[in-house]
């Protein structure tokens, strides 16, 4: 029973978390500039429950993957059916309409209220398009922003918590014949410098043997009271990208080492640098796989879905919080940058379409932005369908 809540509860737990956040920031943003944000979803279609404060209901929607924060903006009626909600377009509106808007607003209906939770229209200048270029673009950047910014703070957040894991860079044993022992390194020796570098653990050691394939490296290693200065020639192997999954060659000295994590106590101060290094690091990654995307280093099989994520939630879940939350900043990381894409229907291709009509000096027409949004939305559900294909056979297959 434990385990079926869990496998509920931690992906929902995963993607409420993230998914909040980020539309949190485009709500915040659009209040700041005085946008009208009638809703707040978590989730998309029917309103299921939820509370009304001021103009804005929060509500929890019938389908929990996603969310979205409503506007009163142009796209307001192709978007009205989708999230749920009446067409916000009262100028117009004929008696029908007007019904039609009382109906889906139900117990929310108030006569003194704007559309779609009355009767009133709203005024162009809370619209979207019309505050400044500057001001829209805030707006939509904002869910990213605070995408990275949620992966700061909740990485921060483990290392103060957790401290930061580590395994010592002690030698247990070294390989017969390999180029550790045939520079002179013994077991028990701890290894504390790589090419001049500090070493703190053995990530590090990694971090600095593995890409060398040729030449030398020289090792510092520490030897009861005394330290000696080796140099090593490393082989050259047949290793996995992990980032990527591509296969790659990398360095070897023939060295093992004592599988001891242990943790190192962090203050405020350093737990913020760990973890805006650690935000840093993990940027560098998800663009690597972009790049090898786009190169096709990276086979579109690697990618991962809703499916996917439910597995790896429930995976992180089952080994603790800080793994758990440990995610959760990885997550929203990653849909920080792959919003940034520059797709009609993401931030980053909603970004592009103001600054190309800042520039015009005029909106884009209608057959434009029309033809722009249905290419976006095709994109996203063959997206949609390659991962979700993706993740149905690591299911079958494992």
């Amino acid at each position: 029973m434990l385990n079926t809540l869990s496998s509920i509860a931690a992906p929902l737990f995963v993607f409420g978390i993230v998914v909040f956040i980020h539309e949190l920031g485009h709500f915040l943003a659009a209040k700041s500039v005085g946008v009208y944000a009638p809703i707040f979803s978590l989730g998309w279609g029917k309103r299921l429950f939820g509370i009304k404060r001021g103009e804005t209901d929060y509500r929890i929607s019938m389908f929990p993957l996603g969310g979205f924060v409503r506007m009163a903006s142009r796209e307001d009626e192709s978007m009205a059916g989708i999230e749920g909600g009446g067409n916000m377009d009262a100028d117009s509106a004929t008696p029908e309409i007007l019904a039609d808007a009382r109906k889906s607003a139900g117990k929310l209906w108030d006569d003194q209220a704007m559309v779609p939770f009355g009767p009133r229209a709203v005024p162009k200048q809370r619209w979207v398009e019309s505050k400044p270029i500057m001001a829209r673009l805030w707006i939509m950047s904002a869910g990213v922003i605070a995408n990275i910014l949620l992966a700061i703070v909740v990485s921060s957040g483990v290392f103060l918590g957790y401290g930061r894991a580590f395994v010592p860079a002690v030698v247990d044993s070294v390989v017969v014949g390999g180029p550790a022992e045939a520079a002179g390194v013994l077991a028990g020796d701890s290894i504390v410098s790589v090419n001049g570098a500090a070493i703190r653990g053995w990530s590090d050691v990694l971090d600095r043997v593995t890409p060398v394939t040729s030449g030398t490296l020289t090792v510092e290693v520490a030897r009861a009271t005394q330290r000696q200065t080796l140099t090593i020639s490393p082989t050259t192997g047949d290793g996995i990208n992990p980032a990527t999954g591509v296969s790659r060659k990398v360095g070897r000295i023939g060295i093992a080492v004592r599988n001891d994590v242990q943790y190192e106590k962090l203050g405020v101060g350093a737990a913020l640098g760990a973890g805006l290094e650690t935000t840093w690091l993990m940027t560098g990654r998800v663009f690597e796989v972009l790049k090898g995307l786009v190169s096709r280093d990276v086979p579109m099989s690697n990618l991962g879905g809703p499916i996917e994520i439910a597995r790896t939630s429930v995976a992180a879940a089952s080994g603790g919080a800080e793994m758990l939350w440990s995610l959760i900043a990885f997550l929203s990381l990653n849909i920080a940058i792959v919003n940034l894409i520059p797709i009609p229907v993401l931030d980053g291709g909603q970004m592009l379409i103001t600054i190309a009509e800042g520039i015009k000096g005029r909106a884009l027409n209608v057959n434009t932005r029309e033809w722009l949004a249905r290419a976006g939305v095709l994109f996203v559900l063959g997206l949609i369908v390659l991962v979700t294909f993706n993740d149905v056979k690591r299911l079958i297959t494992q």
